[in-house]
């Protein structure tokens, strides 16, 4: 995918920093536990739909997120929007029968050597209370884009240190997509992009066939770090953190190994790191932060 310096010009820097109207969400329980069992989530309190899986944040924030996004890069190019990175803050997790209501906006815009990455924030919080409850990024990546500015927030921080793979990790867990793990997660989700449902479109645009979704793969990476940094209580989740870098199918098995890698107000800071079947690395400087 390449454009033209017109298409460049088209993205929408004055949108940067412009806050988007509130998207109002009820939270239901038998969503959360949709939820749970698109993503193949034993975790009893969120298989009972009690508490929400970490990564359902995405789903109250996924409106107003998109629309920030499409606010900044030119409609003829939307198609060529990869997810690169996802980052999530809890301040509190996520319960049923709650109404949130969430706000974002594109805080930055970079131009890189492969494409342009559009950084957007967004604030959930409940709606009455006003309490604020996630802060999450997300990183939009337009491939093949060229725009020589950069303006505005970078993607927060959250890198590997590669002297971990020499150390022996604290827990290995292998996990394998169900054949209908794209159909599931997509309904659950409220996101069906075409790619993760249908195989002439996922190969017409240069993919080897539908595609497991990237917040799925993070979901089930969730999984691994709950059941071996808190199994006690998923609460003390502060904060999930990764970089999407494969693709991965349905039938495929990922491997994920974590590792300690310091501590921060009291609580341990987790890196861990996704490979598939396929010898692929599909998960990268992914950071978990579990409060003590």
């Amino acid at each position: 995918m390449s454009t033209t310096t017109e298409d460049t010009q088209q993205f929408r820097l004055d949108a940067i920093g412009q806050w988007g109207d509130p998207v109002e969400f009820a939270v239901e329980r038998e969503r959360i536990k949709a939820y749970a069992a698109a993503t193949n989530d034993p975790v009893a309190t969120h298989a009972a739909g009690d508490l929400a899986p970490p990564v359902f944040a995405i789903v109250p924030a996924f409106q107003a997120s998109t629309m920030a996004s499409v606010g900044v890069i030119p409609s003829n190019l939307i198609m060529a929007v990869l997810h690169g990175e996802q980052d999530f803050r809890y301040h509190r997790l996520i319960r049923p029968d709650t109404k949130l209501s969430t706000r974002a906006a594109a805080v930055g815009v970079h131009g890189r050597s492969s494409g342009v990455s559009v950084v957007v924030k967004a604030e959930t919080r409940e709606a009455a209370s006003e309490e604020l409850l996630v802060t999450q990024y997300m990183n939009a990546f337009v491939r093949g884009a060229q725009l020589d500015e950069s303006i505005g927030e970078e993607q927060p921080e959250h890198g590997f240190d590669p002297e971990l793979r020499d150390r022996t990790p604290v827990a290995e867990v292998s996990q394998t997509f169900d054949a209908d793990q794209t159909h599931r997660y997509a309904e659950a989700s409220g996101d069906p992009m075409p790619v993760h449902l249908d195989d002439e479109v996922a190969k017409g645009v240069g993919l080897p066939g539908i595609i497991i979704h990237g917040l799925c793969t993070m979901a089930f990476t969730s999984v691994a770090v709950i059941e071996n940094a808190c199994p006690d209580d998923p609460t003390r989740l502060k904060r999930l953190a990764v970089r999407f870098s494969r693709v991965v199918q349905p039938k495929q098995t990922i491997s994920t190994r974590i590792w300690p890698s310091g501590e921060r107000e009291g609580g341990v800071v987790y890196a861990y790191e996704t490979t598939s079947d396929s010898g692929d690395v599909v998960i990268k400087d992914g950071l978990a932060e579990v409060a003590g």
